[in-house]
């Protein structure tokens, strides 16, 4: 196995292990067997565990932030579109074995989470927001940056909190239903 792929497999599996488990449920040994490696051999790519836990992070809020400049592109000339397909970024995760978005599952974790791996979670959420008070202005739902980004943060706490009460129940429904009524309510556009 070659070392970038090993390493690969290695997030892969250990972003999976987080969206199920959290940080605290990332087991050396249990990754290994998930890649089909020895436990040691973790260690050649990561030093710690904290180590691996931050490049997790970052790798997931650097996909998030390619997932939303593809929306933003596919809907350049209608932000609104942008902003109606926001949750299907946290619905993609809920799809994929009901599993929760990394950065609200390692928050909530904040307490047992080492420096490194918390500035990461925090980068998620900084990521989300920023793009979600640009595509407001874009969209002229709000004026000027801080209602802008009141807005985002409301928008993005309210579409975190759909995936956590969805997972909760292993019912994606309940999440649809939560993003229609942040669409009638005008927290979202309809």
């Amino acid at each position: 196995m070659a070392a970038v792929n090993a390493k690969e497999m290695i997030l892969t599996e250990a972003r999976r292990i987080a969206q199920a488990h959290g940080y605290n449920g990332m087991n050396f040994r249990e990754l290994a067997d998930r890649v089909g490696i020895k436990p040691a051999s973790i260690y050649h790519h990561f030093a710690s565990k904290a180590e691996l836990g931050a490049a997790v992070a970052k790798r997931y809020w650097e996909d998030a932030a390619a997932n939303l400049d593809v929306i933003r592109r596919e809907e350049q000339e209608d932000p609104k579109a942008a902003l109606r397909r926001y949750p299907e970024v946290f619905r993609r995760s809920l799809e994929s074995e009901n599993r929760l978005c990394l950065g609200s599952f390692m928050s909530a974790e904040h307490d047992d989470l080492p420096e490194a791996v918390m500035q990461e979670v925090q980068t998620f959420t900084d990521v989300n927001v920023a793009w979600l008070s640009q595509v407001l202005i874009a969209a002229n739902i709000v004026d000027g940056q801080e209602a802008s980004e009141t807005r985002a943060r409301a928008i993005f706490a309210a579409i975190a909190g759909a995936q956590l009460m969805a997972r909760s129940r292993s019912d994606i429904t309940v999440f649809d239903g939560l993003v229609e009524t942040y669409r009638s309510t005008g927290l979202l556009p309809q």
